[in-house]
């Protein structure tokens, strides 16, 4: 068993934490809101910190999930943050989803430090972190991701090393893009369907038995057609994804003109009120 801190327990990083103490780890934990972390220790028996430096002593993997690159500098960086508390040989694995920028900077200052840096986002949702199955892609070093990985075990379904520092931030923004062009694809069919007087749940029987057949049409078409969006992953969170996205295609000169106006999209849906709907209510820009 290892010894364990993790930061951030939002909708995503709540259930992860949970699941590494449920393996027998023990689990130092760490929220910006008090009463988060009190509420974690209270059903899941480890211990809180007021800082991320205090989170980080003597444990021998960090694990974090927050918002942002600010957020997660804030937690790494500084007095307070993780890495002035964290001994040497140890590691740190961010599954916050972030830039790849900020995945190499963070990598350069741990091994400054001594420490190990694993840049580690996940596909799957709150669903994903609460059934323990998430996906989940690194960028880092061989032999700490091999350190790692037994114990990301604990709610992932798949992990695996995509390459050096960055490389697991470059991942999930193909990820988001892939989801993207998908969900919007996904709502034009059927609502296309509708207007041409179709039996929505006929059409998605046989279509999704051939080569339109997806994730997002076998567990969102139902919800869609139904005009319920309180299923994950936010607009505003995905909204945030695509702009990193974005900003990297911008780096690398990969075009990315679908992605773009998809985004554009999600931005109309915020507009409506749709913040906190998950990502499938494009739908409903449509039917506006």
């Amino acid at each position: 068993m290892k010894q364990l801190a993790f930061l951030g327990l939002g909708v995503m990083g709540y259930p992860m934490a949970g699941h590494l103490a449920a393996k027998g780890h023990d689990v130092v934990v760490y929220n910006r809101s008090s009463a988060k972390a009190d509420a974690w220790v209270g059903q899941h028996k480890g211990t809180s910190a007021k800082t991320p430096n205090d989170a980080a002593r003597e444990r021998d993997i960090v694990f974090c999930c927050v918002g942002n690159d600010d957020d997660l500098r804030s937690v790494t960086l500084g007095p307070d943050g993780a890495f002035a508390g964290m001994k040497r040989g140890s590691i740190f694995v961010d599954h916050t989803t972030a830039s790849a920028e900020v995945a190499r900077e963070l990598d350069a200052k741990a091994k400054e430090l001594g420490i190990a840096f694993i840049d580690a986002p996940v596909s799957g949702g709150q669903a994903g972190a609460e059934n323990g199955a998430l996906t989940v892609m690194c960028g880092g070093d061989q032999a700490p991701y091999a350190d790692a990985e037994p114990v990301i075990a604990a709610y992932a379904k798949a992990c695996r090393l995509m390459g050096p520092s960055g490389a697991g931030q470059l991942t999930k923004m193909v990820n988001q893009i892939c989801i993207a062009g998908l969900v919007q694809g996904l709502a034009e069919g059927l609502n296309f369907a509708e207007a041409a007087g179709l039996d929505l749940s006929e059409v998605v029987a046989v279509i999704s038995k051939g080569a339109a057949q997806s994730w997002q049409m076998e567990n969102r078409a139902k919800t869609m057609e139904a005009g319920k969006f309180d299923f994950g992953f936010a607009v505003d969170w995905m909204r945030k994804d695509l702009g990193i996205c974005l900003a990297e295609s911008r780096r690398n000169g990969a075009p990315l003109p679908v992605t773009a106006l998809v985004d554009q999209f999600y931005g109309d849906v915020q507009a409506m009120g749709g913040k906190r709907w998950d990502t499938s209510s494009l739908i409903a820009r449509l039917k506006r």
